[in-house]
């Protein structure tokens, strides 16, 4: 049985439906491999800046690539969109398989894009284009200090 929670996804390698979206439309991405704390407050700051919030996340391949360790993603894609689906701060959840968003990016044309606090915004993917369109980016300071590769170390050394 699938939760509620379901529609708010879109399949992989597809482009979601941005008409039913209230703008402003805000725009994140990462790998959310396991959801913390840091994560779904970082979420709910990023929706606080418009009237939506479109999480883009990692494919399996796209994290592998991004030098996390051999292991990871711990959790496949499938669950880790409906882990964030399922948060109220998200409205919708879309996957991407290349290295970066900025494909995607520019075929949503959020009108805020945002990343957390390790992201100086002239180095956030699709800044960019974002601006040149009108639209503003922002890097949100981390409130609780988490990481999953922090997580991942304490559990390794504590078994």
């Amino acid at each position: 049985m699938s939760g509620p929670y379901e529609g708010r996804i879109v399949p992989p390698g597809a482009l979601p439906n941005l008409a039913e979206l209230p703008r402003p439309l805000v725009m994140t991405n990462g790998c959310f491999d396991i959801l913390h704390r840091g994560h779904v407050t970082y979420l709910a700051q990023a929706r606080e800046l418009g009237a939506a919030l479109l999480v883009a996340v990692n494919s399996d391949d796209s994290v592998r690539r991004q030098n996390k360790g051999p292991d990871r993603p711990v959790n496949p894609l499938e669950d880790r969109m409906a882990m964030l689906a399922a948060l109220k701060s998200v409205d919708l959840v879309v996957s991407f398989d290349e290295d970066t968003p900025l494909s995607l990016v520019k075929a949503i044309r959020p009108d805020v894009l945002v990343k957390g606090g390790d992201w100086p915004v002239q180095a956030i993917v699709g800044a960019q284009d974002v601006l040149a369109a009108g639209g503003r980016v922002f890097s949100i300071p981390f409130v609780y200090q988490r990481s999953t590769t922090a997580l991942l170390r304490k559990i390794r050394e504590t078994f």
